[in-house]
């Protein structure tokens, strides 16, 4: 909200949330009505308003989508912090103007006489009467209201909404108070009511004006200059006719410069051009590459639907918890040429960009979906493409690269030691993280536990779990039939531990222990050995079901990001907000410490402590 919100800040649908959509209903209805059913509707302006109303938001989507892919906009990126879960949350309601203009054109439509009956198709002269009364009477108006919304009084109360948003996203520029729309819309009917007077109205005249004015809102938002230099240099007019993204950029940033809609000639006439709207644009056009990143974490899609979970998929979706809602399954269909594009020809991309103190930090996706990892004749490609992303990680000059998830996955690559061993020269580190998750989950367990029942204790981190609890008098219970298995890791524990670790073969054997910790899945028929009380702590992908009522159950290891964090915008996957996996966390502590050791393959069980002392150090906190 404005800075002290004044009258009709609010949006009259504002308290409904989602249910706003349901304004579009009586639209949909007359629509069908008059299409299908003999019904009848003037020029047919219940189905034109939806479809116009569709594609901006198909527009508006294809906007943030280009604005947040790094890899094609990172290079002439404007303002380079980053944007927060604030000002995400902020835009989520960018489409209400979408909403108020269907809603007052139809009103126009319905009450003065003649505004009705209009041709499908424009025609030329109607176009160009349009452009005229916008270039005119539109621009000018709208500059002067700019300004005097820019006054202390009508800035505080409206205007200060849409400069809480610093750095801009296409959408921001449609993020304004309830009243100001109302002003906006009022200054933008002049071109509709005034082609409409002169005899060139049509029903293409919404289409082109809705859609051609949120193709410029978008240009001075996006945050990305795409407009060459050599455009104004050629015809130098141009400069006066149309703004460019870092020309309005700039009144974001300077505030009281640069106050016109999308023609620059308003400000040059009323003497409020910045003086340095040239040189930002030429600066920003010859930056010769983007800002490389010391960190990158590498993560992989999970199921199909989590495309959308990406910053560039739907960006309010991205900003919480990944789950899937009913809505996405109208989407799933899209998942398949999706899925069929990153199967022939997907490369690692950039998906996030977030900064630390003193970390330039970059998530890059591996472009798989969790089922193919587990698809023999995929592991080759998967492997070539973590190998692929580790190689330009460390060209773009990298310190550290984390791999998550079923990236370091055992049977993929040893946890990442296929790399090491093939690469003997890197210079960048590859690390796992697990060292830190171990350490999560060990301080989640607590020091006064005298047993526990474990299971995938064969694995990388139960293996850590088993091993470091036994050397601390723990009583460990392995679930595991293999006794080569076993014997193994007893072999790691010290001879004087060594009666610490005990093997079990059935879930029936951990009845009497009320601290399960689970590796490996569990069904709800296992967990029912289980004593009631027990809290079941957990390193198993997916979590359990939490059947039992009379139990409690632990989530992934996870931590708090440091509080210094600028630019995090996105969730990661189940996470909630501010909170990434520990092997993420581990991996940014490896690169905050310095460290020059790689970190795959088994966890060093002598150095859970130095990491988990260094996460704190470092500000992170673990998730409760």
């Amino acid at each position: 909200m404005a800075s002290s919100p004044g009258v009709w800040s609010e949006w009259p649908w504002q308290r409904m949330g989602a249910w706003k959509y349901t304004l579009f209903a009586p639209y949909a209805v007359k629509a069908v009505h008059a299409n299908f059913l003999g019904g009848q509707d003037v020029d047919n302006w219940c189905l034109h308003m939806l479809i116009v109303s569709a594609l901006r938001y198909l527009h508006g989507q294809i906007w943030m989508s280009l604005s947040r892919c790094h890899t094609l906009t990172g290079k002439y990126q404007i303002q380079t912090k980053g944007i927060t879960f604030e000002q995400v949350d902020r835009e989520s309601n960018w489409d209400d103007y979408i909403l108020l203009h269907v809603i007052v054109a139809t009103i126009v439509h319905v009450v003065l006489p003649g505004f009705c009956n209009f041709p499908v198709f424009w025609d030329q002269k109607g176009i160009i009467i349009l452009l005229l009364l916008h270039m005119g009477p539109a621009e000018c108006i709208y500059y002067w209201l700019h300004r005097a919304l820019h006054h202390h009084s009508l800035f505080s109360r409206y205007h200060s909404h849409h400069h809480a948003s610093f750095i801009t996203e296409p959408v921001t520029g449609s993020v304004h108070p309830f009243a100001e729309h109302l002003m906006y819309t009022a200054i933008f009917a002049i071109p509709f009511l005034g082609t409409w007077a002169l005899g060139g109205a049509s029903m293409g005249m919404f289409y082109f004006y809705w859609l051609f004015f949120d193709f410029l809102n978008a240009i001075g938002h996006c945050n990305f200059e795409f407009m060459p230099t050599w455009m104004f240099q050629v015809f130098p007019p141009l400069k006066y006719l149309v703004y460019t993204p870092t020309y309005h950029s700039l009144h974001h940033s300077r505030v009281h410069t640069n106050f016109s809609l999308f023609m620059p000639i308003y400000d040059y006439l009323g003497g409020t051009v910045d003086a340095t709207s040239d040189e930002l644009h030429s600066f920003v056009r010859k930056r010769q590459q983007q800002e490389k990143p010391d960190f990158v974490f590498l993560a992989h899609g999970t199921e199909l639907l989590s495309a959308f979970h990406l910053p560039f998929g739907i960006p309010s979706f991205a900003a919480w918890p990944y789950s899937v809602r009913w809505y996405l399954w109208l989407l799933w269909p899209l998942t398949l040429p999706v899925l069929g594009m990153t199967w022939i020809f997907g490369r690692p991309f950039v998906s996030d960009k977030y900064r630390l103190p003193n970390l330039r930090t970059e998530t890059w996706v591996i472009p798989r979906f969790g089922f193919q990892y587990f698809l023999p004749f995929e592991k080759k490609a998967i492997n070539k493409l973590i190998e692929q992303a580790i190689l330009e990680a460390e060209n773009e000059g990298a310190r550290v690269i984390g791999l998550g998830a079923l990236n370091k996955n055992e049977s993929l690559n040893g946890g990442g030691t296929y790399f090491v061993n093939k690469h003997k020269d890197l210079r960048i580190r590859i690390v796992h993280g697990n060292t830190l998750t171990v350490a999560v989950i060990l301080n989640t367990i607590g020091t006064d536990v005298k047993q526990i029942f474990l299971t995938g204790a064969t694995s990388k981190i139960g293996r850590a779990v088993a091993i470091y609890l036994c050397r601390q008098g723990v009583r460990v219970m392995m679930l595991t039939a293999s006794v080569d298995r076993y014997e193994s890791i007893l072999a790691e524990v010290p001879v004087e531990y060594k009666q610490n670790l005990v093997q079990v073969t059935k879930y029936q054997d951990g009845q009497y222990c009320p601290v399960w910790v689970i590796g490996k899945w569990a069904t709800p028929n296992d967990q029912k050995w289980a004593p009631p009380g027990t809290h079941f702590h957990q390193f198993v992908v997916p979590n359990i079901i939490e059947s039992r009522q009379d139990c409690t159950y632990g989530k992934l290891a996870a931590m708090h990001l440091p509080k210094e964090i600028k630019g995090l915008r996105s969730c990661e996957m189940t996470m909630p907000r501010g909170v990434v996996h520990a092997c993420h966390a581990g991996a940014l502590v490896h690169a905050l410490e310095r460290w020059t050791h790689h970190e795959v393959g088994v966890v060093d069980i002598d150095r859970i402590d130095i990491t988990w002392a260094a996460a704190l150090k470092h500000g992170f906190k673990p998730v409760q």
